[in-house]
């Protein structure tokens, strides 16, 4: 029997950079995310660690980035296009959102923000290939982001909103990242993963 397409990834190292909230400065939040990873594979809890970066300040983010990337490397090996071996097995993924396909009226500025994103995900394709950089582009996921309010809100919302009427739990939207993981073919590309919003 052929190994399982997930082989691709063992024994490489993975980076996580959330969207724009959840990897800024609360090491809270990568805390928590750390310990979900680690108590998911308590047998490789060494493999599997957390560093908060602040990216939400324009004047410090490239300094913020050098700085995690140098963190990561002296820990893991090597990340970031300077530190990726330079191969088509190599892959950055950036993450954006669904608004900026059908953006929502007040959300003038997270359309701008995320289209940037998406834009800056093709001109690292072509920059740095051999490797690979693609965008994720979620829509509405279900996460422990949500208040109460909007767990008693966004139901409705996602029903009257989308095709498939409910909204996507995070390890289904984790398959996209996956995917542009392992498929060393794609690059420059867009996984939208958005209950068919786009279509509604």
């Amino acid at each position: 029997m052929a190994p399982s397409a997930y082989h691709k990834l063992q024994s490489k190292h993975v980076l996580i950079l959330g969207g724009i909230t959840i990897s800024s400065s609360s090491q809270t939040k990568v805390g928590a995310a750390v310990s979900r990873l680690k108590s998911e594979y308590p047998s490789q809890p060494d493999t599997i660690t957390g560093i908060p970066a602040d990216l939400s300040n324009p004047a410090t983010v490239e300094d913020v980035l050098d700085s995690l990337f140098k963190k990561a490397e002296s820990s893991h090996g090597k990340v970031a296009s300077r530190y990726l071996p330079k191969e088509n097995t190599s892959s950055i993924i950036i993450t954006s959102g669904a608004v900026t396909k059908k953006p929502g009226k007040g959300w003038t500025l997270m359309s701008y923000y995320g289209g940037g994103l998406s834009t800056l995900a093709k001109a690292l394709a072509v920059d740095l290939a051999p490797i690979r950089a693609n965008v994720v582009r979620p829509g509405y996921v279900e996460t422990e982001m949500w208040t109460e309010e909007h767990k008693a809100v966004m139901p409705e919302v996602v029903a009257k909103t989308t095709l498939t009427g409910i909204p996507a739990k995070g390890e289904a939207v984790a398959e996209a990242y996956l995917w542009l993981m392992k498929d060393s073919n794609v690059t420059g590309a867009a996984a939208e993963t958005d209950s068919g919003g786009l279509l509604a």
